[in-house]
């Protein structure tokens, strides 16, 4: 799953990353960056069709859903092109969420060591999202998950669906809106560019936000 990430990156490094035309933006460092609150993501917009970065609520819940809906955080790849809460967003609004790596929580010994994934080369990570507009007239997002590959195996059974550089822009097209279409021109990032390790618990308590907890923990 992707529960917690840090995002720390530039502008100037994220568009030059994402190699397409963006609006230029502001960003704040963020190294523990939790559900509920409100993250970066690129997207498409309906009218003009500009890429740019927003800020979307990360939380899924259709404008159309009641209150007892759920907000989701993630979207399974198994399912988000079929399930009916979900299904019409991964059509029509389908998002990049930056981020420079996630954290997921190994069971070592009767406790819970958190890791840090990121990649080798230090580039910023592109997650797969999808949005849509809220009960409340804001837009808000899950980020998908697939089945965990390579490194991040060891550490959790899911991990979020990280696009290569080649699929970013056909991710980002309001063309393409049939699931197989998507499946055979969107590919995931190589699971060997990835590397991990462990860092403090103190990623645990969300009120925590600086550098230090990305540092290798000895």
């Amino acid at each position: 799953m992707c529960g917690r990430f840090a995002f720390y990156s530039d502008f100037p490094s994220l568009a030059a990353s994402l190699k397409l035309p963006l609006a230029e933006g502001e960003l704040t460092p963020r190294y523990n960056v939790a559900p509920g609150t409100w993250i970066s993501a690129v997207r498409r917009h309906d009218d003009s069709g500009q890429l740019s970065l927003d800020a979307l609520w990360w939380g899924y819940r259709p404008h159309w859903a009641d209150d007892r809906a759920p907000q989701p955080i993630n979207a399974t790849v198994e399912k988000v092109a079929i399930s009916p809460y979900f299904r019409g967003a991964f059509a029509r609004h389908r998002c990049l969420v930056p981020a420079n790596g996630w954290y997921e929580w190994l069971a070592v010994e009767g406790r819970k060591q958190p890791h840090y994934l990121t990649r080798r080369d230090g580039e910023p990570l592109w997650f797969a999202g999808i949005w849509i507009e809220r009960p409340d007239g804001k837009p808000g997002c899950a980020i998908l998950t697939e089945p965990a590959r390579g490194v991040a195996k060891a550490i959790h059974p899911r991990m979020p669906l990280i696009l290569d550089q080649q699929s970013l822009e056909p991710w980002l097209d309001p063309e393409l809106m049939e699931r197989e279409t998507i499946r055979h021109l969107v590919h995931h990032l190589p699971h060997d560019q990835l590397t991990h390790w462990p860092v403090s618990t103190r990623v645990n308590r969300p009120v925590e936000d600086d550098p230090a907890l990305i540092e290798a923990e000895s």
